[in-house]
Order: C-alpha cells, then structure tokens, then sequence
C-alpha cells in the first residue's frame, strides 16, 4: 500500500516574530504556522490590528460553525479583500442580507438538481478529453491549467449554458491568479494597522483590475438574459435536450420570499462571481492536487483505472451515465482524501458580536476567530497518520469517527457550501474520465508549492508527465 507524504509547508519550530508574520501572511497565510499549531486545541495571537483566536477543538468548531453562528459571523476583512470581485453576494454578507440571498439561492439550486446538470458537466469533460489528446504522449503538462479550464467551463456551461473557450478561458485564467495572489496583501495591512498613508493603493488598483475584467466577461453574458427575462419574463430552457433550466434561469426567477423581489442586475452579477469563484477556482485546485497525489501513489492510481474501467469499460467514447459515478467508491475516496490533505479553502474566518468564553479564554467582542480545515484534517489527536495520503483509510474505524468530527472541507452549520454535491460529482466525473483516459507521472526534479491564498493551490503549477493509455 502506497506510504506517500505530499509536500506541504514545514512548520516552523517556534512561533514566528510579528514581522515574520507581517511579510509571511503577505505570501501564503500557511507561512505563519509553527508545530504547536497541528497539536493545539485552541491558541491566540495578538497583532497590532486585532485579536486572533485560532480554534481547532472540534467541540469549539462546531459552536462557531454551527450552535452558535449568528454570534460568529463572516469577518469583515473577507469583505475587504473579496468585494471587488464578488460584490454583496453570500459569501461575504451577514445577518439579514444573507438570509434573503442565501433562501433566494436555495430556492435556485433546487430548481436545478445534480441529474439535470449532469449532460452540461459531460460536454466540459469531453471537451477537455478532446484538448488533452492533442498533447505529445509522455511530456510534461500543467495539469493545474487544465484542470482551472473544465472546472470554469462547467460553472459557464451549468449557469449560462455556454462553453467556456479561447480569450474568454484565457482571460478569466489569469484575471484569477491575479487576484488570488493580491489578495493576502490587501488583508495584511488591516491586521497589522498600518496607517493609511502605507495602504497598499497600487495593489488595490490592481485587484480591481483584475476583478473588472471577470465581472465583465460575466455581465456581457447575463446582461442580455437579465433584460429579456424582465422584458417578458419568458422561461429559458437549456439547449442540452431542451428541457432542463440553467442555474442563471433558476436565479432569474428566484424571488425574496416576503418581498417577492428578485435579484437586481448587480445583485445577479455579485452571485454569480460567487459561484464562478466557489464552483471553479476551489474545484480546480482540489482536482490538480488529485492527480498530482495519484502520480505520487501509481499503484492506488492503477487501482482507480481498473475500478473505472470496471464500471464504464476501457473505450474513452463511452460516456459515464449519472449513476456510474455511484459505483465508484475508490474514486471518491481519493478525492475525500485530497479534500483532507487540500481543503479548497484553508481557514474560515469569523468574528465575535459579543465577548465569548472558549475553553480558560476570554474572547472579547470583535476579535477573530480562524476555523482552519488545513489544521484540523492535520492535527496530531484527530488523525491517524495525518500527513499520509491513504484513501483507504475511510474503511477504517477511525477515520470514521474522524470524518464525524474533524472533516469540514465545505465548512458546516447554516453556511455550509450549498454546491458541495456538486462539486463531489463533477470531481468524481473529471477524475474517472482522466484516470481511463491517461496515466499520470511525477515530473522528476519537481514539487509544487502549496500556498495559501484565497483557496489552498501550488505557487508553481502542479507539473506532471502525462501519458496516454493504450
């Protein structure tokens, strides 16, 4: 059985000095974490701008997350950083302006259930089949790129019922490493007080920059479908089968349930790129760090060929049907564990309304409070072996129990990733087409470099040596 410990930031033996922190958490915010962080159950830091309760005692989790939640809010430097981009949409309000969007985004996702997007997320995968074939057989290839290319194609083809392709997919790919990597030097200066003559004014410009240019390639979609609809509000049907709605058709008629409003153009734009960053830049990242922990582990990765092989037959043009991926447990006990190893989202940040008692700690009113998925699928008393990537431990008693209490990949509680099954199909679906398509190899001489932004990715790509299958 494959014994394989992926790369990740060594933590440093002690904890590191304020100003190692200030030009760490610029980087990556995993760079200001020391050992004693994968053992705690909870610690506290206190900076120049605010006081920083970092919580990993499952018990604790789950007050914040879930018994509790309207006492721990969403931070508001998550505002800061992520406005530009995602607008007042549900991943960055609180109180009663998320509870109308979220009952209205529900309402959506209803409408839109996993069997009837399940054609539009078969067309993306084989348009990715159909780019990867065209690649030399045994060279090198950022799989990292590729995998941000379907990811983002499925969320255009589920919500607008458009392929994403050429400039567009080019575009929106580096509007979105743009953004990502500017994205911790935005929040740094609010937790450090700088004054506000050493605001970051030219990293700001740029983060918007980057944020207009895929807002824009968003609206010049929904605009017309915004104003068609409000003109005649005609139903849309998606053109796989003509029969099933998008996910912006089911937006367009979601209404606030006391008002009977529905969401404004602005308000519609701001979901969306919350959906598009959600549904494709968190999907991409875990399914990059898939194959790169396959290509690591060749015989769980023959294994997971010769499952789905098993189940959808070894010619490539055979389709997978909606309930092949059930049979597939392997597969989605390696994507579990890349979740496990790579949470998408490497620390939820919240922030107290009220002065809170947390284990012999007084929290004050509007301190911080960190959920971090990265330490509690890490830490020492919660995992056997937490730092070794073994699907096959699922089978296990104690995983089991892990699972029940430290396994949060899409959080918990009443702000819970609604597009969580989603997500685990359309990985489940990309991972069984890759694996019987292509073999997978590490690229000798390489590591990517986990760091983490606004999701958990690698500084330098994840680089592989790809082969065909005969």
């Amino acid at each position: 059985m494959s014994q394989f410990c992926p790369v990740y930031p060594k933590p440093k033996k002690n904890r590191s000095s304020i100003l190692s922190m200030f030009f760490g958490k610029r980087r990556s915010w995993l760079d200001g974490l020391f050992e004693r962080s994968y053992h705690m159950k909870m610690g506290e830091i206190h900076l120049p701008g605010l006081d920083l309760y970092m919580v990993n005692e499952p018990k604790l989790v789950r007050q914040v997350l879930v018994d509790e939640a309207n006492d721990f809010p969403k931070h508001i430097m998550l505002g800061k950083a992520l406005k530009p981009l995602l607008g007042e949409s549900i991943f960055t309000t609180n109180g009663l302006q998320w509870q109308r969007q979220r009952s209205m985004m529900d309402q959506s996702f209803e409408a839109t259930r996993l069997k009837v997007v399940f054609p539009l997320m078969q067309a993306a995968a084989l348009a990715m089949q159909q780019r990867m074939d065209t690649l030399p057989d045994g060279g090198p290839y950022d799989v990292d790129m590729e995998m941000t290319h379907v990811t983002a194609d499925i969320i255009f083809r589920t919500i607008l019922s458009i392929p994403l392709e050429g400039e567009d997919a080019r575009a929106i790919f580096h509007a979105f490493t743009r953004f990502q990597e500017l994205a911790p030097k935005l929040v740094t200066p609010v937790i450090f007080r700088l004054p506000r003559w050493l605001s970051p004014w030219f990293t700001k410009r740029k983060s918007a920059q980057a944020a207009c240019q895929i807002r824009s390639v968003l609206e010049r979609f929904i605009r017309p479908r915004f104003d068609a609809f409000h003109a005649d509000k005609s139903p849309y049907t998606c053109p796989v089968k003509n029969e099933a709605q998008d996910i912006l058709a089911s937006l367009l008629a979601a209404t606030d349930p006391e008002t009977g409003q529905g969401f404004s153009f602005d308000e519609l734009v701001d979901q969306v790129a919350m959906l598009f960053l959600a549904g494709h830049e968190t999907s991409a990242s875990s399914l990059s760090w898939s194959l790169y922990l396959l290509a690591n582990s060749p015989d769980i990765q023959e294994r997971m060929h010769a499952e789905v092989a098993g189940v959808l037959g070894t010619d490539s043009a055979t389709e997978p049907t909606f309930s092949d991926l059930r049979s597939m447990e392997l597969t989605r006990n390696v994507f579990r564990e890349t979740l496990r190893l790579y949470p998408p989202v490497g620390f939820f940040a919240r922030q107290t309304v009220k002065t809170e008692q947390m284990r012999d700690k007084i929290v004050p009113e509007h301190a911080s409070v960190i959920i971090s998925p990265w330490l509690i699928h890490r830490h020492r008393e919660l995992w056997q072996n937490p730092d070794i990537f073994d699907p096959d431990r699922y089978h296990t008693a104690s995983a089991k129990e892990s699972l029940k209490c430290a396994y949060l990949p899409f959080s918990l509680g009443p702000r819970v990733c609604m597009g969580a099954s989603f997500a685990l199909q359309e990985a489940n679906l990309i991972l069984a087409t890759l694996v019987r398509r292509y073999r997978f190899e590490a690229l000798p001489g390489y590591s990517p470099i986990p760091v983490g932004r606004l999701t958990i990715r690698s500084e330098n790509g994840v680089n592989l040596v790809v082969h065909k299958r005969g």
